[in-house]
């Protein structure tokens, strides 16, 4: 994972003191949902719990991925974070705020964008669709111009400001929507599947955008994704749902932690040469000079007996892969104790 640069303050940011202070509360969320089922005539309800239990608080300025396979609560969550869902049990403040209540306001605090749906005039083109976002969140015309110069610019927007949103590829409709996300300067943008059917390209730029608006102007990202290079990427703290209850909240390295999947170290010898024999690892792999041992044991002891023993052309560490190590969380191969 890149390490990213702490956001620098501007001069309209908050002090540093404040610039710590949670933007997202949320203690004890729950929601539940009642179902219909059965014939017509004789057709029962229950009630099912989509959020169970949920506290966690994301600081000003964080890149926050949130994660979880599908019905395990992240739209719900979402959708009480935005002020769409009334909660059933527990509480959550937004930029200070209860969402649901005074959901009108709070639109002026943060930007939604949801990856397989737009918030933009389907059949206007893209410039028309970014003014009428203006007038919806009443964004002065200077401030409105200049901050649209600049997203065009860093999102590279010019070539198709002109182009029926209907027209445009996924690619390009998704940096609209950001743009209209972004136009009213909110201080907390929610992303859902921002990058879901993009090519590369199209994610690489739309993934540099938002670490540069992260770094430059302290904007306050939670993005829920199923994409695992924009976790890699993008975030240095993660949260997984499942089954509606939190299952892990922590750094990309306790994630990896969590699961037992041991770290893999790659070795380009020379020339071809038997399996490695060393204290603390197991070749598992040989293919001509590259062997692949399975690491029980202090990495720096291992490499470091490994070049004393062997003529070594290059070395890789590899890390548990993070898919693998939430898939693992998915299905509950993680020790319950372990998970937080």
């Amino acid at each position: 994972m890149t390490t990213r640069e702490p956001a620098t303050e501007s001069p309209t940011e908050p002090a540093a003191g404040a610039a710590a202070a949670p933007i997202i509360e949320a203690v004890g969320l729950g929601r539940d949902f009642v179902l219909t089922e059965g014939p017509f005539l004789r057709r029962t309800r229950r009630t099912v719990s989509a959020v169970q239990d949920v506290s966690f608080t994301v600081r000003t300025g964080e890149i926050v991925g949130y994660l979880g396979p599908n019905g395990a609560g992240k739209s719900s969550t979402m959708k009480m974070l935005t002020g769409i869902l009334t909660p059933t049990a527990g509480s959550v403040r937004v930029a200070g705020m209860e969402p649901s209540r005074q959901r009108t306001r709070l639109a002026r605090e943060i930007g939604v964008v949801f990856g397989q749906r737009t918030t933009l005039w389907w059949d206007l083109p893209l410039r028309d669709s970014l003014t009428l976002t203006r007038h919806l969140y009443r964004v002065p015309a200077a401030a409105h111009a200049e901050r649209l110069a600049e997203l065009t610019e860093l999102l590279e927007l010019e070539p198709f400001l002109g182009t029926p949103v209907r027209q445009l590829s996924l690619g390009q409709r998704m940096r609209g929507d950001l743009t209209a996300a972004l136009l009213h300067a909110p201080r907390l943008l929610v992303l859902d599947e921002p990058t879901i059917g993009l090519d590369v390209v199209s994610k690489s730029t739309i993934r540099e955008f938002l670490l540069k608006i992260n770094r430059e102007r302290g904007t306050t990202i939670l993005i829920t994704t199923h994409d695992l290079g924009d976790v890699e990427r993008l975030c240095d703290r993660v949260m997984v749902i499942d089954k509606g209850r939190l299952a892990f909240d922590g750094g990309l390295p306790e994630l990896r932690a969590t699961v037992p999947t041991p770290r893999v170290l790659v070795v380009d010898l020379v020339a071809p040469a038997p399996a490695i024999e060393v204290e603390g690892a197991t070749t598992v792999r040989v293919d001509g000079p590259r062997q692949w041992l399975e690491l029980a044991d202090n990495p720096a002891r291992v490499i470091a007996e490994v070049a004393r023993e062997h003529e070594v052309a290059d070395l890789t560490l590899r890390e548990p892969d993070i898919e693998g190590v939430v898939s693992a969380l998915y299905r509950g191969t993680v020790p319950a104790g372990d998970r937080t």
